[in-house]
């Protein structure tokens, strides 16, 4: 029986043992730029991330008070030689449960909007939609707001009754 010695190396055994040069640069370089995303993030969401590392929060409070470009360019090097000796798997995770959160927080702010714009538009329709998918929605409310749009409207005040409107149906999606 022959030894695994023996056998010749191949290409992709060669890149498991020893990544080449171009690899560990790539490698380097998203470690800098998932750096990079947390100086993105406020002080609240950072104390959320899985980072135990107090260096690399002091480097990143550091990096957010310099506004030289070359100083921070070399911050930012700095923090990727940081983030080199810690796991990077849990806090990409976490940034992107993160995006995911705030993405569908937009999401629902839009459609939100939609449906206010519905109700303002066609005030038959939109109280009809508002009622299908909240039934517990007070139709008398809803049309004092419109009543109070259409004033605003003729009268050519601001648009005080759609920002409450707006209110109310963010109400009725948090419930």
């Amino acid at each position: 029986m022959a030894d695994d010695k023996d056998q010749p190396q191949t290409a992709a055994d060669d890149e498991t043992l020893n990544p080449s040069k171009s690899a560990r640069k790539r490698h380097m370089h998203a470690l800098q730029r998932l750096g990079e995303s947390l100086l993105e993030l406020s002080p609240a969401q950072l104390q959320a991330l899985p980072l135990e590392e107090p260096e690399l929060l002091t480097a990143l409070e550091e990096t957010r008070r310099i506004r030289s470009n070359s100083a921070r360019k070399r911050h930012l090097q700095y923090i990727g030689k940081l983030m080199r000796s810690i796991d990077p798997e849990p806090i990409e995770a976490a940034l992107a449960a993160l995006h995911a959160q705030s993405s569908a927080a937009t999401h629902e702010f839009h459609e939100i909007e939609r449906l206010r714009d519905a109700v303002l538009a066609r005030p038959g329709e939109g109280i009809a939609l508002v009622l299908a998918s909240h039934p517990h929605a007070d139709r008398q409310q809803l049309r004092q707001i419109i009543r109070q749009h259409e004033r605003e409207q003729r009268e050519g005040k601001a648009p005080a009754a759609s920002r409450q409107l707006f209110r109310y149906l963010r109400e009725l999606a948090d419930r």
